[in-house]
C-alpha cells in the first residue's frame, strides 16, 4: 500500500534533470485556462502524429485490425483525432496532479450511476471497477475523486522522480495506491470494501491469458488475471465509461455488476471483460489508447507481427 512517496535530496541530481524540464513544463502550463491548455495539448499531439512515426504506426495497425469497415480516410482521420488526444492527455496529467479542486469541479460534467457503489458496499462488499486506458485516464481519476476516492492499482515508475510526482499526484484523488505485485493488498482493500480500479485491457503475454475477440481481432491475448480478483467472495465487478467533451467536461459512467462473474468459462468471461472495454472505448473511441501494441502476442508463436513494416 502507498500513501505517499518520499522527496530525497538525490532527486536534485543531473539525473534527474531532464525530468524536472519535463515536470516544470507540466506545472507551469497547469496555471492556464483550460481552453488554451487543450489547444496546446491538442498541437503537441499533431507532433507526435508528424515525428512520432513508430507510434503512429501502431495506432494505425490497431485502429485498422479494430475497425476494418473503416473506410481508409476515416481510419486515418482518427488516427490523427487519436494523436491530438494523446497530446491532450500530456497536459491533463497537470491539471490532474495540481489544479485546486475548484478548477477540477469547474470541469465537472456528470457522473452517474454512484448508487450502484453504494448498494455493493452496503452489502459488505467491495467493487473490482474494469477501466480502460483512456487517454485522460488521470483527470478521471480527479473527477472521480469528487464523489468516491477509489484505490489505484498501479505500475510502480522505474524513475524514482517520476514515482515521487506520480505518486503523490494520485493521491490527490485517491485514497492509496498498491503496486500492481502486491495481489494480497487489493484483495484485502476489496474485503474491506473499498473500490478498486483494475485495467483489465492491455496484452500481458502469454503467461495468465486466454485468446478471445476483441473488436475485430478474434484471439486477442486477454489477461486472466482479472477473474483471480473478481473470484473473490468480497466484491463484485462493473466497469467505468468516460469521456470528455467539446467543452471540455468529463462525464463518467458506473455500468452495474458483471452477473455470474467469473462463471468458470474463462475464456467465456475474459470475452465478457473485453466487451465492456469495447462498450466503453465507443463512447470516444479517439479517446483511447491506441499506441499501445494490443495484438503483439499471437497464439501462433511463428505468426509474424502485425507491427512489423
Amino acid at each position: 500500500m502507498v500513501t505517499s512517496s518520499p522527496f530525497k535530496i538525490s532527486f536534485l541530481g543531473p539525473r534527474y534533470w531532464l525530468t524536472w524540464i519535463g515536470v516544470l513544463f507540466l506545472y507551469v502550463i497547469s496555471w492556464l485556462p483550460q481552453k488554451l491548455q487543450l489547444g496546446l495539448g491538442k498541437l503537441l499531439g499533431r507532433l507526435v502524429h508528424k515525428f512520432m512515426k513508430r507510434r503512429r504506426h501502431i495506432a494505425e495497425v490497431n485502429i485498422k485490425l479494430c475497425f476494418p469497415d473503416m473506410s481508409e480516410a476515416e481510419q486515418k482521420k482518427l488516427v490523427l483525432k487519436n494523436m491530438e488526444n494523446t497530446g491532450i492527455a500530456m497536459v491533463e496529467t497537470g491539471m490532474a496532479w495540481w489544479w485546486p479542486q475548484w478548477r477540477v469541479k469547474n470541469v465537472y460534467g456528470s457522473i452517474k450511476g454512484l448508487e450502484h457503489f453504494e448498494r455493493v458496499q452496503a452489502s459488505g462488499k467491495g467493487v473490482l471497477l474494469l477501466v480502460p486506458h483512456f487517454l485522460h485516464l488521470e483527470m478521471t481519476s480527479r473527477v472521480m475523486g469528487l464523489k468516491c476516492q477509489g484505490l489505484g492499482f498501479y505500475r510502480p515508475h522505474n524513475n524514482p522522480l517520476m514515482e515521487y510526482f506520480t505518486t503523490n499526484g494520485r493521491l490527490r484523488s485517491n485514497e492509496y495506491l498498491i503496486g500492481r505485485k502486491d495481489v494480497k493488498g487489493l484483495l484485502k482493500s476489496l474485503k474491506n470494501k473499498k473500490v478498486c480500479y483494475y485495467l483489465p485491457d492491455q496484452d500481458y503475454g502469454r503467461n495468465r491469458c486466454e485468446f478471445v475477440p476483441f473488436y475485430a481481432v478474434p484471439d486477442t491475448a486477454t489477461t486472466t488475471g482479472t477473474l483471480m480478483f473478481a473470484g473473490s467472495k468480497n466484491c463484485e465487478t462493473m466497469s467505468l465509461i468516460s469521456h470528455r467533451d467539446d467543452n471540455g467536461k468529463y462525464h463518467l459512467e458506473i455500468i452495474p455488476e458483471l452477473e455470474n462473474f467469473p462463471s468458470g468459462d474463462d475464456k467465456a468471461d475474459v470475452t465478457r471483460v473485453n466487451q465492456r472495454v469495447e462498450q466503453a472505448i465507443n463512447t470516444a473511441p479517439a479517446q483511447y489508447m491506441w499506441l499501445h501494441r494490443r495484438f503483439k502476442t499471437r497464439p501462433d508463436k511463428n505468426t509474424p507481427s502485425f507491427y512489423k513494416k
